[in-house]
């Protein structure tokens, strides 16, 4: 029996915890200010981030977050291959998507972690 996915997500800037699991940032640039020692990573999926031209195009503008994430789920379309291998992980242990913006509710790790708990919003179901 497979276990349930144990997905979190957090602001990179906050301090790295035990309890965070296997930590990846899921930005495609690097939290400006932050050293690399501090953010204790075990991967950076860049890839998985969203593409320069739809980062751009959302500027954080909350009126735009519903087409943002449709959008962001149709990037993620092609990447079926990071993102099973990032529930992999979540099936063995806690995975914690970081991410940098200010905006807690409204950032690409809460739609990653949408889509890696619900394989079906990709469009690919399991």
């Amino acid at each position: 029996m497979k276990r349930k996915p144990d997905i979190r997500i957090k602001r990179v800037y906050e301090a790295p915890d035990e309890s965070d699991g296997y930590r990846v940032l899921v930005d495609r640039l690097w939290p400006r200010g932050l050293k690399k020692e501090a953010a204790a990573l075990d991967a950076w999926h860049r890839e998985l981030a969203p593409s320069d031209a739809l980062r751009r195009w959302f500027g954080h503008d909350v009126a735009r977050w519903p087409e943002f994430r449709r959008r962001y789920v149709e990037e993620l379309r092609d990447k079926e291959e990071a993102l099973e291998a990032l529930r992999a992980v979540a099936r063995e242990r806690r995975l914690t998507l970081l991410f940098a913006a200010r905006d807690e509710a409204h950032n690409d790790a809460v739609v990653l972690r949408e889509v890696l708990l619900s394989p079906e919003a990709t469009g690919r179901a399991r």
